[in-house]
């Protein structure tokens, strides 16, 4: 038989500077893969992660 799913699930989080340009320089989009625990934090996570793309510390937004 399977475990039950748990608390903590996995999320990917996106930058959103890469996504809201249109830019032709830009590779492409920075995406980080990390867990967290649903029941504690409901809500998207928003955190500042180093995007490789725009070479700096950015916004990276919680995805579906």
């Amino acid at each position: 038989m399977s475990k039950s799913k748990g608390p903590r699930v996995l999320i990917t989080l996106e930058c959103i500077a890469c996504r809201s340009t249109n830019e032709k320089r830009s590779l492409g989009i920075s995406r980080y893969l990390s867990t967290k625990n649903r029941r504690t934090t409901p809500e998207k996570l928003e955190i500042l992660k180093h995007c490789k793309y725009c070479n700096k510390h950015t916004l990276h937004k919680e995805i579906k």
